[in-house]
């Protein structure tokens, strides 16, 4: 498998408690080769759960699909991989992944466990603890079909856009035109929806982060952590 698109952050943990309650890496326009395909990562969400021991990540794709048809029709494509990518050395290199893959009208998901191979290729880890979800009907206003497993939660299925952006008032600061955003955005992708996968797994399963990345807090665990699409070949 081949990597196509990548979105990438670092979390901090405090003990066992992460320290920035919400952090978020946003793609939605992509090279021409990736946007628009079933491989177009639009968005990836990291943040602490309502249980304070847990950590949910998400990864959006196909972003900017209308609503109706077009958001009803759009499916998951058996041939890419979707793949959280965690790093707990400090070395950006995966130490640790959570694989989904679509299947008939199911997401399975593996792991986390440690990959078989890091980098542009991968291998799905059949081996690792397995769990599955029934993907969500293709509305975004349908029931989510949440399936638990070993401790973690799955969801697969369309969703609103949560991203929020004013693209217009961005595109204008960077060309001169005005300076400063308004104290009130316009969301410019705001009706558009997108396919959503979303994990939700004790910190526990993360183990021992880097210590001395962060100047500012030496003693504090980071985890860098991003997610991958991949599409077979």
């Amino acid at each position: 498998m081949m990597n196509k698109t990548k979105l990438t952050f670092a979390i901090a943990f405090l003990g066992m408690l992460i320290t920035a309650p919400f952090l978020l890496a946003g793609d939605h326009f992509d090279a021409p080769a990736v946007s628009g395909t079933s491989s177009d990562l639009s968005s990836f969400y990291a943040f602490e759960g309502a249980n304070t021991n847990n950590l949910v990540l998400v990864a959006n794709l196909q972003g900017l699909l209308p609503s109706g048809v077009p958001t009803q029709i759009a499916q998951f494509d058996e041939d890419v991989l979707v793949e959280f990518n965690i790093d707990t050395t400090g070395d950006l290199i995966e130490d640790l992944v959570i694989q989904a893959t679509k299947r008939g009208d199911t997401m399975y998901f593996f792991g986390p466990v440690v990959p078989i191979s890091t980098g542009l290729q991968s291998e799905i880890a059949t081996f690792a603890t397995q769990s599955k979800v029934a993907i969500s009907s293709g509305t975004t206003d349908a029931e989510a079909i949440v399936a638990t497993n070993n401790g973690m939660q799955f969801f697969a299925g369309a969703r609103d856009d949560a991203f929020f952006f004013d693209l217009n008032r961005f595109n204008a600061i960077v060309s001169g035109e005005v300076t400063g955003f308004n104290e009130v955005g316009e969301d410019t992708f705001a009706g558009t929806n997108t396919l959503s996968i979303v994990v939700e797994l004790p910190k526990s399963m993360l183990g021992t982060g880097a210590i001395g990345i962060n100047p500012n807090a030496p003693t504090t665990p980071i985890y860098s952590i991003w997610v991958e699409t991949k599409r077979k070949q």
